[in-house]
């Protein structure tokens, strides 16, 4: 293991969250809200801890592989929270450090769980950083970084792969720092975009940035207890539900789209299931709330948003779906299993691994009757190993496993039902966000002890990197120096 070069990386990654700050101070000296020392404190302590370990630490040789990869995305995710929460600690706004980091993952990670036991007279730059973290989270921290900081190290491919979701790793150009700057280049447009589009719906600035950065990074924090329902703003919903999808969509289909490749951008497979469950998902449920409300438009208007939320991981809601028929929440709980498209800024297992199931269990129940045929497997026009199903199957058993031992570890608070723990345990892996029960939409995690809510960021972080790169801090031997 090179220490040093992992060091010396994650110094750079630190300084770079400090001026993400800066944002948020500057919010702060504009509102006079009295939160501008937090930040202050905060980015002197970041600069104090990664300045020295940028400049001073010199790693001889500079080949980052595959060990180094993943240690350097597991602990910067988990040290960029830690710094991150301190502003809610200074300002007081979560004197409680487990609920701080709890909070800050959660907006890092894009789960939109949240432990706020009021939003009203909250500093307006502590609101900002917290749904901020969502906007950064959602393409990638590292991706970021190859940005600003490109010779952070020899080979980057192993830095993106661990924090990019889905099980493959595709470069758009030859260049993975270039293929970070495509990608922010449209992240950023689109969210500009979705901006102006909020703001001529009526939203204040200030309310059209926070719900933007919880759309585009599809993390869903919001500044109304009741999220977005609290504006009862039906144009600002519709236009949140159309980005919703499409940024639950692979980001790189929009760079092909500009460079006058949408003929074979939108033939995307997984683009065309994706699509398909979220139309079937969206029909199912506004028919199934009907009779809740009496008034099609009305269940139209609640069903389509909450299926494009809850699919995109984005975890905005409309009205309490606590209170809909089991069939309806049954609905909504399956597409917490589904997720968004890989390559995008959602959460979830992913369409693509879905798909791929699907086709393998197809296969085998074809292969029953037909044994001796040769059915190849294609995905995307190619085909694909039994080795990649292995993997992906693999993949989901480890990711509902660690669902079900989350689920068994908060339970031992006692404190809350069944149903609240599973749906706890599996809206922070899958990076949704609200679940049922007591961590319903209009509810909280603050019930919850300061272990259940260590242990819920653990899961939200393991989520947020798809498993492996959290597995590996507790595997003795990434630690080994060979």
């Amino acid at each position: 293991m090179n220490y040093k070069l992992v060091i010396h990386n994650l110094g750079a990654i630190l300084l770079l969250e400090a001026a993400t700050m800066v944002p948020s101070l500057a919010i702060s000296l504009l509102y006079g809200d009295g939160a501008w020392f937090s930040f202050v404190l905060t980015i002197g302590l970041l600069v104090l801890v990664a300045l020295p370990a940028w400049k001073l630490v010199h790693p001889e040789e500079k080949n980052l592989r595959a060990r180094e990869g993943f240690l350097t995305v597991s602990l910067c995710w988990v040290l960029m929270s830690i710094f991150g929460a301190m502003p809610f600690v200074f300002s007081g706004v979560l004197p409680g450090v487990a609920d701080a980091f709890f909070e800050t993952v959660s907006g890092f990670t894009t789960t939109g769980s949240t432990v706020l036991p009021s939003f009203e007279g909250q500093p307006r730059s502590i609101m900002f950083w917290r749904s901020f973290t969502h906007w950064l989270g959602g393409m990638g921290v590292l991706v970021l970084s190859l940005i600003f900081l490109p010779r952070i190290s020899g080979r980057t491919a192993h830095l993106v792969r661990a924090e990019s979701a889905g099980p493959t790793l595709s470069k758009i150009v030859p260049r993975m720092s270039d293929t970070a700057k495509i990608l922010y280049v449209v992240y950023g447009a689109l969210s500009l975009l979705l901006f102006v589009c909020l703001l001529l719906t009526g939203l204040s600035p200030f309310d059209a940035a926070i719900h933007t950065f919880g759309t585009a990074g599809t993390g869903g924090f919001s500044n109304y207890a009741m999220s977005v329902g609290q504006m009862n703003n039906v144009a600002a919903e519709i236009v949140m539900t159309v980005f919703m999808i499409v940024f639950s969509t692979n980001m790189a289909m929009y760079f092909r789209i500009i460079r006058g490749e949408w003929r074979d951008a939108l033939k995307s497979e997984e683009l065309r299931w994706f699509l398909s469950i979220v139309a079937v998902f969206m029909v199912l449920v506004t028919l199934t709330i009907w009779p809740e409300y009496g008034s099609l438009a009305t269940a139209l208007r609640h069903g389509t948003f909450q299926v494009a939320s809850i699919i995109s991981t984005s975890g905005f809601a409309t009205v309490d779906f606590n209170l809909w028929a089991p069939a309806a929440q049954l609905l909504l709980l399956l597409l917490m299993f589904v997720g968004a498209c890989v390559g995008s800024t959602g959460g979830g297992p992913k369409v693509g691994r879905i798909a791929l199931m699907v086709k393998a269990a197809r296969r085998e129940v074809h292969h029953t009757f037909q044994p001796r045929k040769v059915q190849v497997l294609r995905f995307e026009g190619r085909g694909v190993d039994d080795s990649m199903i292995s993997q992906i199957a693999m993949f989901l058993v480890i990711y509902v496993g660690m669902m079900l031992l989350g689920a068994m570890l908060i339970s031992l608070d006692g404190v809350h039902d069944l149903k609240t723990n599973l749906t706890a345990a599996i809206t922070c892996v899958s990076n949704v966000g609200p679940g049922f029960g007591a961590v319903g939409p209009m509810g909280n995690f603050a019930g919850y002890s300061v272990f259940s809510k260590l242990v819920l960021s653990v899961l939200m972080l393991a989520g947020r990197l798809e498993i492996y790169p959290i597995l590996v801090l507790f595997s003795p031997v990434i630690w080994r120096r060979n």
